[in-house]
């Protein structure tokens, strides 16, 4: 019995081995992919946004904004608003990069893109979108988009990247989660009133490429 537990360990940890060579070629697959783009700008939002919806075509116009303003645009590549981000530059004849995540659900790719890169791993695919980015766009969207924004706040309050614009988009979506910052994070002090200056809220597209492009220099 104790044998057959030790064989056991031993087949996980083998396993756990071939994993890390599975991890290391996607960070260098991606690499390899991105390492030729230009400046780029991250969007992120919800896969479930219609084509006809209002908040599809503002994300279009927003990408094909930033596309006109020398910006290459990432998204996850899928359905929804990442379709939008990819739609606006790609038909503007701007650099269209999708970052595919295999799922079982919601996630196929779109058509609107000239540069691809598929990951089964989240946290090597938000490296890449951290990595490849000069500024982010957060839209209204799920978990998937909080947890990017996230992660993009987090290091640069903690000086692990050099600080970029971040810019919500929707005031109406992310108005209600920046007043409980306000009311509950900061006001007991689980974070300064200063960290809340890392990122701006908009409606409208043109302020929110003016803000990317007044902060960074391409």
């Amino acid at each position: 019995m104790q044998r057959s537990k030790q064989y056991l360990i031993d087949d996980l940890s083998m396993q756990e081995s071939w994993r890390l060579f599975k991890i290391m070629s996607e960070i260098v697959d991606g690499f390899e992919t991105l390492s030729e783009i230009g400046p780029a700008v991250s969007m992120f939002g919800s896969a479930r946004v219609k084509p006809e919806d209002p908040l599809y075509q503002q994300t279009e116009r927003f990408a094909r904004e930033l596309s006109e303003a020398g910006f290459s645009v990432i998204t996850g590549g899928g359905p929804g608003l990442m379709e939008a981000g990819n739609k606006g530059a790609f038909e503007n004849g701007g650099e269209s990069i999708g970052l595919h995540i295999h799922l079982p659900m919601e996630q196929h790719n779109n058509q609107y893109m000239n540069i691809r890169s598929d990951f089964r791993y989240f946290f090597i695919r938000k490296l890449m979108f951290i990595k490849y980015a000069l500024a982010y766009v957060a839209l209204p969207g799920g978990y998937g988009t909080l947890d990017e924004l996230a992660e993009a706040l987090v290091l640069i309050q903690t000086h692990r990247i050099k600080p970029f614009p971040i810019v919500l988009f929707g005031s109406k979506f992310w108005g209600g989660l920046v007043d409980w910052f306000k009311d509950q994070m900061v006001t007991n002090k689980f974070c300064n009133e200063e960290d809340l200056d890392l990122f701006m809220i908009t409606d409208d597209t043109s302020e929110g490429v003016s803000h990317i492009k007044k902060h960074v220099i391409i």
